[in-house]
C-alpha cells in the first residue's frame, strides 16, 4: 500500500477542477484499455461535483467508453431519493444525466425512503452486499479495487462521513456503515469506512479553498485517522492530494514538487 502521499497544487480551485478532470479521464481510459472497464468512486461537495462540472465541459470526456464504467459513491446524506441535498442527486444534474451510462452500472447509495425506510444500518448493509457481489476474485477482498476513489477533505478533517473521534471512523471490519449523529447536516449518512477505501488503486483527496488549510495541514503531518480521519485515506497504488493554493497555504512547499501527470 502506497503510505507516501503526492501532493499537486494549482493557482485556483477553477483550475484544480479541470487538471483533476483530466487526470480522471486519462486513469479511466488507461483503466478501461488495460482491463476492458473502470471503476470509480465519486465524491460530493463544492469539490468533487466541481471536477464533475468541468469533465462534463471537457471535450476530451468523449474519450471514455461511458459504457464501460462503474461509478460507485464515498458516502451519501440518507435522504430520499431526488432530494436535492444527495450526492447522487447533485453528481446527476453536473454529469451524469449528460453521458451513456449504463444504469445497471450506476451504483447509488440507498435512500431514506427505499425498501429499508429509516432503517440507515440495513441500508449500509445492502450497499456493503452489492459491493461484495461486485468484487472478482482478483480482488482479493469484500470491496472491487476501485482504479480512482475520490474524497473531499472537510475542514475538520473529514473524509466521506468518517467525522474526526465518531465510531465510524474506527471501523476495522465492515465496509460500509450507517453514521448517526455527524456533526454536519443532515446527520444520518451512510459510508464507506477506510478499510474500503484503502481498497482503492489510487485514492485522490479533493482540497479547495482558505477553510481547507489547516485540515491538509494536520492530515498530512503525521496526526492520526482517527482525530484526522483524511490522514487514514490512501490507495494501494497511490495517494494523491489535489489542491489549490489556498488550500495548500500552510504546508510547507518542500512537501509539493512538481507531481507527474
Amino acid at each position: 500500500m502506497s503510505d507516501t502521499a503526492q501532493l499537486v497544487v494549482h493557482h485556483g480551485k477553477e483550475l484544480m477542477a479541470q487538471a483533476a478532470a483530466a487526470r480522471l479521464i486519462t486513469r479511466v481510459v488507461d483503466a478501461q484499455a488495460a482491463r476492458g472497464s473502470a471503476s470509480v468512486v465519486l465524491t460530493g461537495g463544492r469539490n468533487g461535483n466541481g471536477l464533475l462540472a468541468a469533465l462534463a465541459a471537457s471535450p476530451a470526456r468523449d474519450a471514455v467508453d461511458w459504457a464501460r464504467i462503474d461509478l460507485w459513491w464515498g458516502d451519501e446524506r440518507f435522504l430520499p431519493e431526488g432530494h436535492e441535498d444527495r450526492n447522487v442527486t447533485q453528481a446527476r444534474a453536473a454529469l451524469l444525466d449528460a453521458v451513456p451510462l449504463d444504469p445497471a452500472r450506476v451504483h447509488p447509495m440507498p435512500a431514506s425512503d427505499g425498501p429499508w425506510g429509516s432503517d440507515v444500518d440495513g441500508a449500509a448493509a445492502a450497499y456493503a452486499e452489492e459491493l461484495a457481489t461486485a468484487a472478482r476474485p482478483e480482488d482479493h477482498g469484500r470491496v472491487p479495487t476501485f482504479d480512482v476513489l475520490m474524497l473531499g477533505v472537510g475542514p475538520d478533517t473529514h473524509v466521506a462521513s468518517l467525522f474526526p473521534e465518531l465510531p465510524a471512523v474506527r471501523e476495522t471490519e465492515r465496509t460500509v456503515v450507517g453514521v448517526h449523529g455527524a456533526p454536519k447536516p443532515p446527520p444520518v449518512r451512510i459510508s464507506l469506512t477506510l478499510p474500503a477505501i484503502r481498497a482503492a488503486r489510487e485514492v485522490w483527496l479533493l482540497a479547495a479553498g482558505e477553510d481547507k488549510a489547516r485540515a491538509a495541514e494536520i492530515a498530512l503531518s503525521g496526526a492520526g485517522e482517527v482525530q484526522a480521519p483524511a490522514a487514514g485515506a490512501r490507495g494501494r497504488a497511490r495517494t494523491l492530494w489535489l489542491l489549490d493554493s489556498a488550500a495548500a497555504s500552510r504546508l510547507p512547499r518542500e512537501l509539493y514538487p512538481p507531481a507527474s501527470f
